[in-house]
């Protein structure tokens, strides 16, 4: 095979911000018509290094210090504002994580595929207009005339990023960075863009840097890959090479943090356990599940969920009559003390408003909630009250969950006075120490505010908010998955370890069916508001019975 020539060479660059160095004299080239992997965890360097080659590095306080980048025979490191303006977009285009952001909230999306198209073409409003709806068709959105004339909120989170693709690619740039663009989408969803990028790129030539940390994901797509760790590349290669025969204990610790869907452990390694050398690797066997399994489904059940609805109305107008959206339909199941229940399924499945329903926000329309015996859709408000201590949740965010101005010892010791536990400040203080003790963060954390905190350490600290009232039931929502592999590796482990130590009882919602596999007794697949499946997760991962739990399963990036 003829050698691939580099369209993008960077070479010993360095940024930094402030007196802090970032990016440490990295080397690396983007071939044309090729996809590059980085791969990396927060703080790697992987965004940074990227939005240098766009020159949209903060100006004020980042500085790059040394080195080059190199396109089409220009250093971007060294040309103006004005000559980065005729290349942003036209000849290098980026896709964001979060369409959401990205988007204009006030402007509809076809528009703002037709602004990129007006700015560096000569074409006229009436031919963008029609060369964006043959975008949208390229990027294969439903409907692409309703879609031109939506607001980014009147779509799905996959059709944002539909059209995040449609205006990155609408110039035909040669190079396109893609900037974690599936992290907050379903697993079937983040499988339809991985493909449409795939065939973009074998259609369009362009060469790709795909931006992620999960390196399972980067197999699906990349032709070579390269590690990021604290600002370096610590290895690069093919995807194979790297995957088959991992050279640096980082790269190892990313490829085995991810749960696996073939064997169960019975802790996760963490980034730490491998370049400390002491990751180890123990399984639970068959036997000792099903041994597990014998005690916990002996008893009653904790909780039984009977024919369960949950009804919306919409109105649409004056004039028009209600139209009735049932996003839970007659869902009935039994959930046993100590176990773990996992809740899987795509956006708008229902899964959420049935964990909801469950907690008493959203009350059910039909149906019974039965905690330990007890039907809670009947109870009266200062019964709920009391409830609240039973049964607790621990949020997707849990930035936006804490209040950024209280200390995080006081945001613990506060669900403590709501319920009038132990008799005085004194005590909850120490019992709120000792929370952050078993969540692993130390005392001197106390007075210290959220946004002093990583993300991994905010979502201990909404752990150990959720846990002083020792709660018998909690209700993990989406609480791992805006984590990095190797963080939702500890906070796995630390959940799976406070429920051996206090015997919690969780439902597990998530669209990571790798993380909800490792996680659950039984496995619950919800489609529509109906449940699809349910019974012993394993089993049901190994044998799904449906077309739709196979789809999901089949969508899960497996790695080589």
């Amino acid at each position: 095979m003829p050698q691939k020539k580099p369209i993008l060479s960077i070479t010993e660059l360095s940024i930094s911000f402030g007196k802090n160095k970032v990016i440490h004299n990295i080397s690396y080239q983007l071939n044309q018509n090729e996809i590059l992997g980085i791969v990396g965890e927060s703080g790697s360097g992987k965004s940074v290094s990227s939005l240098a080659i766009l020159g949209l590095l903060p100006p004020k306080i980042s500085k790059i210090t040394s080195g080059s980048i190199i396109y089409a025979e220009n250093d971007l490191t060294k040309i103006t504002s004005k000559a980065f303006r005729s290349i942003r977009g036209k000849k290098i285009a980026i896709i964001f994580q979060e369409p959401m952001s990205s988007l204009n909230p006030s402007m509809i999306c076809g528009k703002q595929v037709q602004e990129i198209l007006l700015e560096h073409t000569n074409l006229s409003k009436v031919r963008a207009k029609e060369e964006t709806l043959a975008l949208f068709e390229n990027v294969k959105l439903p409907d692409i005339h309703r879609v031109y004339n939506a607001y980014p909120h009147e779509i799905s989170g996959g059709q944002k990023q539909r059209v995040m693709i449609a205006m990155a690619i609408a110039c035909k740039p040669d190079i396109l960075i893609a900037d974690e663009p599936t992290t907050a989408l379903d697993v079937t969803v983040q499988k339809d863009i991985i493909i449409l990028l795939k065939e973009l790129q074998v259609k369009t030539g362009m060469s790709i840097l795909f931006i992620t940390h999960d390196l399972a994901l980067i197999s699906e797509i990349a032709d070579r890959v390269l590690v990021m760790y604290k600002g370096e590349i610590v290895e690069q290669g093919t995807v194979d090479s790297i995957f088959n025969n991992p050279q640096h204990n980082y790269t190892k610790a990313l490829i085995n943090s991810r749960p696996s869907l073939n064997t169960r452990l019975k802790t996760l390694p963490t980034i730490q356990d491998y370049l400390n050398n002491t990751a180890v690797s123990a399984i639970i066997t068959y036997e000792e599940r099903q041994q597990r399994h014998k005690t916990l489904y002996g008893k009653p059940p904790l909780l039984e969920v009977i024919n369960v609805e949950k009804e919306y109305i919409s109105k649409s107008g004056w004039f028009i009559k209600p139209q009735t959206f049932k996003a839970v339909d007659k869902v009935s199941f039994k959930l046993y003390e100590g176990e773990t229940l996992g809740l899987v399924g795509e956006s708008g499945c229902g899964k959420s408003t049935l964990g909801n329903a469950i907690l008493q926000l959203d009350k059910a329309t039909a149906g019974e909630i039965l905690y330990n015996g007890i039907d809670i859709t009947k109870l009266s408000n200062s019964e709920i009250k009391k409830l609240r201590k039973e049964i607790q949740i621990i949020f997707q965010d849990p930035y936006s969950s804490l209040n950024p101005r209280i200390p995080v010892g006081e945001a613990i010791m506060e669900p403590m006075m709501v319920h009038k536990l132990y008799h005085s400040d004194i005590e909850r203080k120490e019992k709120a120490i000792e929370i952050l003790n078993k969540v692993g963060l130390s005392e001197d954390y106390f007075n210290r505010y959220p946004h002093e905190f990583s993300g991994g350490q905010r979502q201990r600290i909404g752990i150990a908010r959720t846990i002083a009232l020792q709660p018998k039931l909690i209700v993990c929502d989406e609480s791992v998955s805006a984590l990095d592999i190797s963080v939702q590796a500890q906070v796995l482990n630390l959940l799976n370890s406070l429920k051996e130590i206090f015997g919690f009882t969780y439902i597990f919602i998530s669209h990571d069916l790798a993380v909800v596999k490792y996680m659950s007794d039984q496995l619950l697949v919800m489609n529509k508001g109906k449940i699809e499946e349910l019974g012993d997760a394993d089993i049901i991962y190994t044998s799904p019975k449906t077309d739709y739990t196979k789809k999901l399963i089949d969508a899960i990036p497996k790695g080589l």
